[in-house]
């Protein structure tokens, strides 16, 4: 042992036994029930929150291929008119329809229009 690792040999129990004695042994802490009601009701709000955010992840593709599964099948099957209505409800509700599209169901079903 050199010279300093001696002189703090005894230090270093005295000094750990005095972090030990000054440490609680017990948190005592009161949370009324308006507070942990709010601090329950914020968590499941999170979590509800990434779990739908994961659930809508997951189901668009799914969404997706059923919506072109199910417009494959009526253009084989169907009429032009039934297929290009499921056609056109097969894309995704998040992005209108074209210029193109629009006019093409107009000459396809004049009746619809007002």
């Amino acid at each position: 042992m050199t010279h300093m690792t001696r002189r703090y040999a005894k230090l270093m129990p005295t000094g750990l036994l005095a972090a030990v004695a000054i440490l609680p042994l017990t948190a005592e802490a009161y949370v009324g029930p308006g507070a942990g009601l709010s601090l329950l009701t914020a968590l499941w709000g999170i979590i509800a929150a990434i779990g739908m955010a994961l659930f809508f992840v997951v189901a668009w593709p799914i969404r997706r291929m059923r919506r072109r599964r199910k417009a494959e099948a009526a253009a084989a099957n169907g009429t032009p008119a039934q297929a290009a209505h499921v056609n056109q409800a097969a894309q995704d509700p998040e992005t209108p329809p074209t210029t193109r599209q629009v006019e093409e169901s107009e000459i396809r079903s004049p009746e619809s229009r007002h």
